[in-house]
């Protein structure tokens, strides 16, 4: 008989990458972490780690286990659901995260508008970014996030978690008060190519949607500061140190002197929500997504 929690222990260092990262979010030690893995080995008397540079890489064994893990939690979680199938109208808490914007702009009214709605149901928001998020998911600690799409993701395919299409957020050039585009509607990114930029920070999810939508304009921006957050990013453009690029759901302070001009070329990201496989039948979380889809259908206008 397969321990099952020997088997998550495989999953956590699927998920993280490396033994000493999935025995730090399950709160093991790295050899407790090891001993499970080897003792599951010894279970099924094959080999599921082996050495890669300084650390380890996955058989083709484990693959094929992890394939099966995967299944039997979606399989417990069904279960899960099938025995609270009755339970009626949403109650207890709801976990949720989201990235910065997604908290301001959907989360924080979705809070509101599901405890108007449902009194039982306690919804806890938690700040987070991507990959938090997705960590959090699998770790059980969350029940729903917003989260923007990124080439770093998931697949769509994974079989852990749903993830769904919630909106598509356009960017906008955002240039100082008196700037020869500010007031032109719209405008081509390539008229914007010999400017001084500001840009996200490399790390950000950001990022990449930035030089993406300059590069299919035909350029590579001179980014000459990086911001994480957007409302820094907004004060560096109304000292005239820079243009940017900063999605319309971004709503740095309202009397800055800056203007925002749609862009004829369209930039934009996608936030999904996602849940763990089959997370999204959850009273609570059906619930939810319900609300979230009526604040996305506004959140643009």
């Amino acid at each position: 008989m397969i321990d099952l929690r020997r088997l998550h222990v495989l999953r956590a260092v699927a998920h993280y990458g490396t033994v000493t990262a999935a025995a730090h979010a399950l709160h093991f030690t790295p050899s407790a972490a090891s001993q499970q893995i080897r003792q599951l080995a010894r279970d099924l008397d094959v080999v599921l780690l082996e050495p890669q540079g300084r650390g380890v890489r996955l058989t083709p064994a484990a693959e094929r286990l992890l394939a099966h893990a995967d299944a039997i939690q979606a399989r417990w979680d069904e279960a899960e659901l099938d025995l609270r199938a009755g339970e009626g109208t949403p109650a207890g808490p709801l976990r949720v995260t989201g990235f910065p914007v997604a908290v301001s702009v959907l989360l924080a009214p979705l809070a509101v508008r599901l405890r108007e709605r449902y009194p039982r149901l306690s919804p806890r928001i938690r700040e987070a970014g991507v990959t938090e998020s997705f960590d959090l998911l699998f770790e059980g600690e969350s029940d729903l996030a917003v989260v923007e799409s990124t080439p770093h993701n998931p697949p769509s395919a994974d079989a852990r978690f749903d993830q769904r299409p919630l909106l598509d957020d356009p960017f906008d050039l955002v240039v100082p008060e008196g700037h020869p585009l500010a007031g032109r509607e719209p405008v081509g990114l390539a008229e914007a190519a010999h400017e001084p930029w500001i840009a996200p920070v490399p790390e950000s999810p950001c990022r990449p949607h930035v030089m993406s939508a300059c590069g299919a304009a035909g350029f590579t921006p001179d980014v000459v500061h990086h911001a994480l957050d957007w409302n820094v990013t907004a004060h560096l453009v109304a000292h005239g140190l820079g243009v940017a690029l900063i999605p319309r759901l971004a709503r740095p302070d309202g009397d800055l002197p800056v203007v925002r001009v749609t862009c004829a070329d369209r930039p934009h990201r996608t936030l999904l929500t996602c849940t763990r496989r089959g997370g999204h039948r959850r009273p609570a979380v059906a619930a939810a997504l319900e609300e979230l889809r009526v604040l996305a259908s506004g959140a643009l206008a």
